[in-house]
């Protein structure tokens, strides 16, 4: 496999000014809320925690909390009242925001994965148990509105995958894969996302002549491919970006004949496929509509066929305890989502269909590479999309890529591809 090769030029500070959140795009952003009490209490958790995890956390005043030698990865915080007081109003949310603003940064070498990774490999620790008993009491829920419902949905998607495709060409591969590459020794990005896709069209068994239904199309790639085996594909988006592009590149590759990428709400799929693929879309459906969307999965499979799956996962105790909780993710990038366990596919697939999870093959250490190789690729075509987007969104998008890499490298996140298929000898 390959290694994650970390470049500490890649310090925000040292390459881009710190943005000033325009208020008209980013509302009630630029300003920290005040609380005192909340702001006191959380610098004491935060002084806390970070007194035995292996960085440095530098105040302007020259004080340094943490455990890490003079080598560790470095926090600077730029305005330390803000964060506390951003962290006070709430801490999953803000202390992304405060990254976003300014407030806190990297220090000169430090790589931000690097720093974020040691706080991913304590999540779950670092909050006191006592505290931990308490956080349904101070915790924000996700909003009703950003529920999947299918009235919800495609605003949910739309909100993330319509951004722009100029901005999702500019960091990924040519074939345009937004999901966990699978790498091998020598491979070139494009090798190890081409290694991905036919590892989930292997466990759907997807061959020529076939009819294939995908349940998220992203931007075509696995369609195209499957395409070139000589399926006949119906690949299903709610991102009106995501359909003209596939449509295109499906042209391209001269198989726009076996693909049709269709606008439409997995709930409305209808007929049955011989095998049913969908990747790194699970995330996006909710845990109110598991057992619709495995259900789906059931009912459009025809008999004798396979799905091939790709899913992140997290530790089921970790999904448990905190699958009601809003996040910066769910606020910034993700609305909606939740991150299944393996048991809770599983105990969903028990519950709801006559399928169950045959082959399973872990990526985690791969997605961690392809996050770091997205965040470089962004960062360096960040000049050609000055002017489309802000600085505080070029903040925002290098938190989040670097937030889910330190989530892979720690063992926080996993990524699996699941073979699934009926049972053959039924009890």
């Amino acid at each position: 496999m390959t290694t994650v090769h970390h470049n500490p030029s890649r310090s925000p500070d040292a390459r881009f000014p710190v943005p000033r959140p325009d208020e008209a795009h980013w509302p009630g952003l630029a300003t920290a809320p005040r609380s005192p009490l909340r702001a006191a209490v959380a610098e004491r958790l935060f002084r806390h925690a970070v007194s035995t995890l292996p960085v440095r956390v530098e105040f302007p005043d020259g004080t340094v909390l943490g455990a890490g030698d003079r080598e560790a990865p470095v926090m600077r915080l730029v305005h330390p009242a803000n964060v506390f007081h951003r962290l006070g109003a709430d801490a999953k949310i803000g202390f992304g925001e405060a990254y976003m603003t300014g407030d806190w940064t990297t220090g000169p070498g430090t790589d931000l994965a690097d720093l974020l990774a040691p706080f991913a490999a304590r999540m779950s620790s670092l909050v006191h148990p006592a505290f931990q008993r308490l956080r349904h009491l101070v915790e924000r829920t996700q909003p009703i509105g950003e529920e999947n419902t299918k009235e919800n949905s495609r605003h949910n998607i739309s909100r993330h995958y319509d951004l722009s495709n100029q901005l999702f060409e500019a960091f990924l591969d040519e074939t345009m894969s937004y999901s966990s590459a699978w790498f091998e020794p020598g491979d070139s990005f494009e090798d190890a996302q081409r290694r991905k896709i036919d590892g989930v069209l292997d466990l759907a068994r997807v061959g020529e002549g076939m009819h294939v239904l995908e349940i998220g199309s992203g931007w075509g790639g696995l369609a195209i491919r499957a395409a070139q085996r000589g399926a006949r594909v119906t690949t299903l988006t709610l991102s009106s970006e995501q359909q003209s592009l596939a449509r295109e590149r499906a042209a391209e590759a001269g198989v726009d004949h076996l693909v049709d990428v269709q606008l439409c709400d997995y709930r409305d799929a209808r007929g049955q496929y011989d095998a049913v693929v969908s990747v790194e879309m699970i995330e996006a459906v909710g845990e109110k509509f598991w057992a619709t969307y495995f259900t789906a999965l059931d009912t459009l499979l025809a008999p004798g066929g396979r799905v091939g799956l790709q899913s992140i996962t997290m530790p089921h105790d970790r999904m448990m305890a905190t699958r009601r909780s809003y996040t910066w993710i769910h606020k910034y990038v993700f609305p909606g989502g939740i991150i299944p366990s393996i048991r809770s596919i599983e105990d969903n697939l028990s519950a709801h269909t006559s399928l169950s999870v045959v082959e399973r093959r872990d990526l985690g250490p791969h997605y961690a590479h392809t996050l770091h190789l997205w965040r470089d690729r962004f960062l360096d075509a960040w000049p050609t999309l000055d002017g489309a987007f802000d600085g505080t969104f070029r903040r925002m998008w290098e938190f989040y890529l670097a937030y889910c890499e330190a989530g892979f490298r720690s063992g926080y996140l996993g990524v699996s591809q699941l073979g699934l298929a009926r049972n053959p000898f039924p009890a």
